[in-house]
């Protein structure tokens, strides 16, 4: 059975930390000072007191709605009384009043805007919290140790507020051995996501029942094709997914059938060596190959390390438009453990391709042979 570790992936779900209460009363307490500290070394503190009028919509982006409450009538108090002490100003009586109407008013706005602001942190919240649900439950946990490998990585989707991309992954412990899957859905969007879904249901299913490789992607091939029927009935695009499938047992060969991705790369005494493998059609297009699928096999010593990636680490550009070495940043970084190493390439190419430019969905995982096999 696969040994599951806390998830990296997962990230803090949480709505701005509001202040506590003596921390609002001492900025509060202290910036009135401040202004009538000033009010009375210019001789003129009315105009001064406009800057209480922030007070409130300070308190309304970091407060809670019963210390925004507190601060905006802390401020019309505080208005209303210099406003009616200093008589003798030359001031009209019209202007004192609307002076503290406009104060009043701000206050209660700034009450309103505090409490729509939570309710949308809330929710938020909420649905963010869902999503990270749904991303454990859909995409494993990573770390995952089996008998025959260590499975590690990084998942990265393309839009921060989305937590599960076009790009999937997943690892199943079959009875003939483990079994790893990585792929990527053409095209992005919801509708690739639900493609994504169909082939990693599929997968998790089908891995267990399926003695080959080739009768595996069988089943694979029909989710995908049950999935752009039920997508063409709904008015959306049909998708094809480019995946790899990796099948590691007791013996020092693995089984790889790579429909239409990127090949991987075996790390095996500080050297990279990229297997040539038959590239098959993307999954949803069984149709039109003309011939059938097939199984590579290469050598997979004890100690060595696959790398499988999808083309969000291979087609990053830096601000010239080259592509990403990734054959020659990973010889550098061949020492690394292979649990380092997915995410060293990725913070590597974040680097590589500089602040600002755009990303695709990126999946960097290393599949380490047991030592003892």
């Amino acid at each position: 059975m696969p040994q599951k570790h806390p998830n990296r992936f997962a990230r803090p779900f949480e709505t701005v930390e509001p202040p506590r209460n003596a921390e609002v009363m001492i900025g509060v307490v202290s910036v009135t000072f401040l202004v009538m500290l000033l009010g009375g070394l210019s001789e003129s503190s009315v105009w001064l007191l406009g800057l209480l009028v922030f007070l409130p919509g300070a308190a309304s982006a970091l407060c809670t709605v019963r210390q925004t409450m507190y601060v905006s009538a802390w401020t019309t108090i505080v208005v209303a009384a210099t406003v009616l002490i200093r008589h003798g100003d030359g001031r009209s009586w019209l202007d004192r009043l609307l002076m503290m109407l406009l104060t009043l008013a701000l206050g209660i706005a700034s009450v309103y805007a505090c409490g729509r602001r939570i309710r949308r942190e809330t929710e938020m919240l909420r649905l963010r919290s869902t999503a990270a649900a749904m991303q454990r439950h859909i995409l494993r946990p990573l770390p995952v140790l089996t008998d025959d490998v260590l499975v590690d990585g990084v998942y990265e989707p393309v839009q921060e507020d989305r937590l599960i991309g076009g790009d999937i992954y997943d690892v199943v412990v079959s009875p003939w051995g483990t079994r790893v899957l990585i792929g990527d859905v053409q095209g992005k969007g919801l509708p690739a996501v639900g493609a994504a879904f169909a082939v990693i249901g599929a997968f998790r299913e089908a891995a267990h029942r399926e003695p080959t490789l080739t009768a595996l992607v069988d089943a694979l091939d029909a989710s995908v094709m049950r999935h752009n029927s039920y997508a063409a009935q709904t008015g959306d695009d049909e998708r094809f997914v480019t995946a790899l499938i990796v099948n590691v047992d007791s013996h020092n060969e693995v089984q790889v059938i790579n429909c239409g991705h990127i090949a991987p790369q075996l790390l095996q005494d500080a050297t990279v060596i990229t297997p040539e493998l038959s590239s098959g059609v993307p999954l949803g297009l069984a149709e039109l190959a003309a011939e059938p699928t097939t199984v590579d096999w290469f050598a997979f010593p004890p100690g060595s390390t696959l790398m499988l990636t999808t083309d969000g680490l291979t087609e990053t550009r830096d601000a010239d438009g080259t592509f990403y070495p990734v054959t020659e940043r990973l010889t550098q970084r061949a020492s690394l453990s292979a649990s380092k190493l997915p995410q060293a390439l990725y913070d590597d190419a974040r680097a590589f391709a500089g602040e600002g430019s755009r990303h695709d969905d990126v999946a960097i995982l290393s599949v380490r042979r047991s030592p003892y096999r």
